[in-house]
């Protein structure tokens, strides 16, 4: 498999999708014409999503065509050289996933050899499952079981902070509440302006760095430019 898994598209004062041009740009190579999944987005948004990410594929050489306009997207993907999932919200993304079937058709593609990138919420459909999301439940899917393309799950937009004065649970907090039910199951932090580059059995992590929780263990830090193993062991 190749996959392309960021935490986020756009840093803070950046211009929309910036800090991964240069990865996606090497990720593609050369490969033109991109399936995209916008179903993160709430339907009155999808159009203008699609257009404002065909742009920046543009930019980058590749003709991009969203999935939400075809009237097959399952067969849809038969055209493309490889899919790309945005991110939103998690929750309506496996939910749509589900309804056009894309979720295992995409995931079959993906395990074919089909470069598959996704970010924010479209890394948390690559995880066994979408459990470590950070957003709000506004719709019920049929799962919460994703694509299981990683042996472990992501926490996109990672962070320690917390905010002075309010008394919500920090996301390691959040994160130990998970391991505490699911105490088999890795979790990793990707930090904003971080990505993992899956390749067979190899993964690489680029740019911010990442925290990896286990249950019963320290967490660890990895800096950018870490080899992994996609399994994680001896991480």
């Amino acid at each position: 498999m190749e996959l392309l898994l960021l935490s986020n598209s756009t840093l803070p004062g950046e211009p929309f999708f910036s800090w991964p041009r240069p990865f996606v740009t090497a990720f593609l190579q050369g490969r033109k014409r991109i399936a995209f999944a916008p179903f993160a987005a709430v339907e009155d948004q999808q159009d203008a999503y699609a257009d404002r990410v065909a742009a920046v594929f543009a930019q980058l050489g590749a003709e991009l065509f969203s999935l939400h306009r075809e009237a097959d997207p399952v067969k849809a993907l038969e055209g493309a050289d490889a899919v790309a999932v945005g991110g939103g919200n998690s929750f309506l993304l496996i939910r749509a996933l589900y309804r056009t079937q894309l979720v295992r058709a995409i995931a079959d593609k993906a395990r074919k050899g089909m470069p598959y990138i996704g970010w924010s919420a479209g890394a948390n459909v690559a995880c066994p499952t979408i459990m470590t999301t950070n957003d709000m439940p506004i719709v019920e899917p049929p799962s919460f079981r994703a694509m299981h393309l990683i042996p472990f799950q992501i926490n996109p937009h990672y962070t320690e902070a917390t905010i002075p004065g309010h008394g919500g649970e920090s996301r390691d907090q959040r994160i130990a509440e998970f391991l505490a039910a699911n105490p088999n199951m890795p979790v990793v932090g990707l930090r904003e302006g971080a990505l993992l580059h899956v390749t067979g059995t190899r993964m690489r992590l680029e740019g911010a760095g990442m925290k990896l929780f286990r249950s019963g263990k320290e967490a660890k830090e990895f800096a950018g430019g870490t080899d992994l193993g996609v399994s994680l062991g001896g991480a």
